[in-house]
């Protein structure tokens, strides 16, 4: 029942019809006994900083942050931490006892969590595609996890500027082709509610673990590709679970039941696709 105490939670992003968040946040908090609501916010770039205005007037408690809010959110902080400082990017804002708000990044570890279901990381040759926010989250990640990391963009520029940042390579999104890796990431928007991918067919590695960032659908145009190819696909579902799963002990510093958020999640998707 949602009462004066009820706390308020929520996410930030444009457009929002394709956010399962609500889901499986509301579900964690159900779980875990949390007096917490989690609503979406469909706000427009230009409309960013009103939104973040409203929120601090509300007292809002959690706030995830998505596309393509990541970087522009930094100039709305009172403090980012030092992981998000160095991947240049926030997905989570949590309200201080003191009343600022402060940013961090748990994207990286959605990311590697759901890689790391499938292989472990350290000596990999790992590849990302893009050069926003979700990619330079997943980037330090798997740095931070001791793999090898190109970075691949359509604008080999932002590629270079991503990869100088964070000690690794880059190159244009061509030179996927012939190319050999062991983990292929998708941190771009390619794919979401499309039936495209942001790759040929054959430049997929057989063997090699591809994760697509998008889940909307489930079962993206790379995925099945990848396993045409004989390669490994991870759905972006596990990226998003354990990237909220971090979000919520974040905040109530209680871990949330992995399970029941992969549920709610397999729940809404159900309701998107309809």
């Amino acid at each position: 029942m949602i009462t004066q105490h009820t706390a308020l939670c929520g996410i930030v992003l444009h457009p929002a019809g394709h956010t399962l968040s609500p889901a499986m946040h509301n579900a964690a908090y159900a779980a875990l006994g949390v007096d917490a609501v989690y609503l979406a916010f469909d706000v427009e770039p230009r409309r960013l900083a009103a939104a973040i205005a409203g929120w601090r007037a509300l007292r809002g408690r959690l706030l995830s942050v998505s596309i393509p809010h990541k970087q522009a959110i930094l100039e709305q902080l009172d403090r980012v931490d030092e992981t998000a400082r160095r991947i240049g990017a926030v997905n989570t804002v949590v309200l201080a006892e003191d009343g600022s708000l402060i940013g961090s990044n748990t994207d990286w570890l959605g990311a590697v969590r759901a890689l790391e279901r499938e292989t472990p990381l350290a000596g990999r040759q790992a590849v990302v595609l893009g050069a926003g926010g979700t990619a330079r989250a997943v980037a330090w990640g798997l740095c931070e996890r001791g793999a090898r990391v190109r970075v691949l963009n359509r604008s080999e520029g932002r590629a270079r500027e991503l990869a100088d940042a964070l000690g690794c390579d880059a190159g244009p999104l061509s030179a996927l082709r012939g190319a050999k890796y062991d983990v292929l990431v998708n941190a771009t928007s390619v794919g979401l509610r499309e039936d495209v991918s942001p790759v040929e067919a054959e430049w997929i590695a057989p063997g090699a673990v591809v994760l697509d960032a998008v889940y909307d659908p489930i079962r993206t145009r790379l995925l099945r590709d990848a396993e045409r190819r004989g390669a490994k696909p991870v759905s972006g579902k596990w990226m998003l679970v354990h990237q909220a799963a971090a979000q919520i002990e974040a905040w109530t510093r209680r871990t949330p039941p992995l399970d029941q958020l992969a549920a709610a999640f397999d729940a809404g998707a159900g309701l998107l696709a309809r």
